[in-house]
């Protein structure tokens, strides 16, 4: 699971594996600080969220936690720039589950999988 590239006489050799822990801890502390935002946003709509709890509210950071580090991936391996990499992991943090549906279709276009089915995330999140 690792990409090698080569450029002139040097080899590169980059996979999950190859980043250093600080870096993982910012990607999640981006995203999971964007999925608390969005849980915020849900508190305050109360149309989503009726009251605060605290299952619900680690089960957004950590979905958004996981997201975060997909993105990450998906903008490395694009070749993106580190603050458009930031965005979009604070973007995907806080869009949680819909940034996973949103990935999952990407990666069912990439391989020409259609079922017609519609999000099943729709107005949940």
């Amino acid at each position: 699971m690792h990409e090698i590239t080569q450029s002139g006489g040097n080899v590169t050799i980059s996979g999950p594996g190859t980043y250093h822990i600080l870096t993982y801890a910012w990607v999640i502390g981006l995203s999971a600080w964007g999925g608390i935002v969005g849980y915020i946003r849900k508190l305050k709509d109360a149309e989503q969220v009726k009251h605060f709890s605290i299952a619900e509210l680690i089960g957004e950071i950590t979905t958004s936690g996981f997201v975060g580090v997909l993105t990450f991936w998906l903008c490395e391996s694009s070749g993106m720039s580190g603050l458009t990499t930031a965005a979009l992991v604070g973007v995907s943090g806080h869009m949680g589950s819909r940034a996973i549906y949103g990935i999952e279709m990407l990666f069912k276009n990439k391989l020409g999988i259609t079922n017609g089915t519609s999000s099943p995330y729709k107005d949940k999140d």
